[in-house]
């Protein structure tokens, strides 16, 4: 009795009491503010300044010239424009048949290199992951990265001489005895040539992302595979395929909020007035009228118009992936 007196009195009896049977909690230290987050490792915040600054004078303070869209702007007047319009150029542009023609080619060449131009770099990254010999491997990727590398000039150049009337191509044709094809000056031949130089251009370096997410696949999966009687195909199916799916989903997600921005540069320098019913999109037809024509309120609102519908794209493309695939930006 007077050994439990004892212990009950002492000043800690209280404290053991409150800790209960389990072990003793330890004590954290109180969480860093900011400011000391800032004072200790500002080497590091430092590197962020200037891609900070980039965003904010080449990104977000040119949005302020959105206003135009509502404004009307006299070149040499005020840069916000003179007078308030409201909705008149928007009214203009949705009555205006020109611009839901370039709409349409907008839409058409997008699906077509969305189409083709993502899933193509998947398709390679799998065939080189199943390459074994190393050598072989190095070859193919630095051949299908160099592409990346040109500029657009360039090529738009190369192709422009492939395909001219005297060009390697139309000599293939004539040697088969087919008559040569003046490619660039029909319409019908314009997206088939957008697309297949976009492929040529983009795809190699499209894989580098997908083979860095190869390389994160447990390889004990592949063996359960195995031993499961799975063959590489299989294997690919059900075991690299999924590994890679967050990934291909985010670039998914980022390609779709592009869609509508179809590649302006190579359009601009492979399109002339006779495949202007196929080649002229959105881009080309806001540097006639905003830039060649002057009409820069003009142009104004159907760039925002044109970034409302991108931004409705990304927020529906990653509200989908979200509920259906559990993956998704945000």
């Amino acid at each position: 009795m007077s050994t439990t007196k004892a212990i009950d009195a002492s000043p800690d009896a209280g404290d053991l009491r409150r800790a209960g049977p389990g072990p003793a909690r330890a004590h954290r230290p109180p969480g860093r503010t900011w400011r000391q987050a800032l004072r200790r490792d500002w080497q590091l915040y430092s590197l962020a300044i200037l891609p900070l600054l980039f965003f904010v004078v080449f990104r977000y303070l040119p949005m302020l010239g959105n206003v135009i869209a509502f404004r009307k702007f006299r070149p040499g007047g005020g840069v916000l424009g003179e007078e308030w319009v409201g909705l008149r150029y928007v009214r203009m542009f949705l009555g205006d048949p020109s611009f839901w023609h370039v709409f349409t080619n907008t839409v058409v060449l997008g699906a077509l290199t969305l189409l083709f131009c993502f899933p193509m770099p998947i398709v390679l990254a799998l065939l080189l992951n199943e390459l074994r010999g190393r050598r072989v491997k190095r070859f193919v990727q630095s051949v299908s990265y160099l592409p990346h590398f040109l500029s657009m000039v360039v090529v738009a150049g190369l192709v422009m001489e492939l395909l001219s009337v005297d060009g390697p191509v139309n000599q293939v044709l004539r040697a088969l005895g087919d008559d040569p094809i003046a490619f660039l000056q029909e319409a019908g031949w314009f997206r088939t040539i957008y697309v297949s130089s976009e492929m040529w251009q983009t795809v190699g370096w499209g894989t580098i992302i997908y083979l860095a997410a190869l390389t994160t696949v447990d390889d004990q999966l592949y063996e359960a595979a195995r031993i499961d009687g799975a063959s590489r195909w299989r294997q690919i199916w059900h075991v690299a395929l999924p590994g890679i799916r967050p990934t291909a989903v985010t670039l998914l997600i980022l390609n779709i909020g592009t869609f509508m921005a179809v590649g302006f540069e190579k359009v601009l320098l492979l399109y002339n007035p006779l495949t202007y019913p196929t080649a002229d999109v959105i881009s080309t037809y806001l540097y006639r009228m905003g830039i060649i024509s002057n009409s820069f309120s003009y142009a104004a609102a159907i760039g925002l118009f044109e970034a409302l519908i991108g931004l409705g794209l990304v927020l529906s493309a990653n509200l989908i992936s979200r509920r259906t695939v559990g993956t998704s930006l945000w």
